[in-house]
């Protein structure tokens, strides 16, 4: 299986590359060589000033010979998820996009950008999505800075109105590892709000996620991911030594959960977290 692989030299790209080098494929990254993480000496790097964020061309050694699968780790809005699928459109067996968690309502609600009453039980595939878009317009400084035109709810409908591709999009949780997120700020900032819960995800278990989404046979549409349990703040606190960082002082409405249903990708394809939940923070705290 050839399998090219849209930025992925951060975070969670390299865990993905490595699992998929590991089940045989043959890989391809495509980035701006700016970031050169510890790879296996198989993967082909393709090297480009266009692949920066948002990716609106492609070389044509992206195409030549033909990735089986796609996977799209940057595809932040629609006019970049649009270049990707009329780039392998006819070309490519499946086009996997990663997505996230900020395009439902709760999300919106969460922010202030909506208002409304909490949703009841935990956020499925099916759960409403914002209705106000481009979450962090303003934060960009310009019209060519990439927050200017981030909008997953857009980047989504693209990808998945390409039935060609086997589109399958992938809602990721909050991530924490060893690299990023690895002082887990995302539940100690939170101490204040105990019965709040947010959906995170080892960023092992994430990429293992990707990898079973791009390579299984069945892998179709939208899927949560994340854990099968999304503790409250105060039930992570419990296994948590404690901690020097700040609590968050944004103004959030903590009446409203982020947190999701992930039974889907569960039950369809047998996704089952290759480390378990203690374990990924004793990895990520360097215990």
């Amino acid at each position: 299986m050839r399998v090219l692989v849209v930025g992925g030299t951060k975070f969670i790209g390299p865990h993905v590359v490595r699992q998929l080098v590991a089940r045989g494929a043959d890989v391809t990254v495509y980035h701006r060589g700016q970031h050169e993480p510890e790879l296996p000496r198989a993967v082909c790097h393709l090297h480009g000033p266009a692949a920066a964020i948002p990716v609106l061309s492609f070389p044509e050694e992206a195409s030549a010979p033909a990735p089986d699968v796609v996977i799209h780790m940057i595809a932040m809005g629609e006019r970049d998820a649009r270049a990707a699928v009329e780039t392998f459109r006819g070309r490519t067996h499946r086009l996997v996009a990663i997505s996230s968690g900020d395009v439902y309502q709760a999300y919106g609600r969460l922010t202030g950008a909506e208002s409304g009453p909490p949703a009841a039980g935990l956020l499925t595939e099916n759960s409403p999505l914002r209705t106000v878009w481009y979450p962090y317009r303003h934060a960009a400084r310009s019209p060519d800075d990439w927050e200017h035109d981030y909008e997953k709810i857009l980047m989504e409908r693209v990808v998945l109105g390409e039935p060609s591709l086997q589109p399958v999009v992938l809602r990721l949780p909050k991530i924490y590892g060893p690299e990023e997120n690895g002082d887990l700020a995302t539940v100690h900032g939170f101490r204040h709000q105990p019965r709040w819960r947010w959906t995170h995800g080892y960023v092992e278990n994430v990429a293992h996620a990707i990898v079973l989404a791009a390579t299984h046979p069945a892998a179709s549409g939208i899927y949560n991911i994340g854990e099968a349990y999304t503790p409250t703040v105060e039930e992570r606190l419990a296994h948590l030594p404690s901690s020097s960082v700040p609590t968050a002082t944004a103004p959030l409405n903590f009446e409203h959960d982020i947190a999701y249903d992930t039974s889907r990708i569960r039950q369809e394809l047998g996704y089952v977290e290759p480390i378990e939940y203690r374990d990924a923070i004793r990895r990520t705290l360097g215990a």
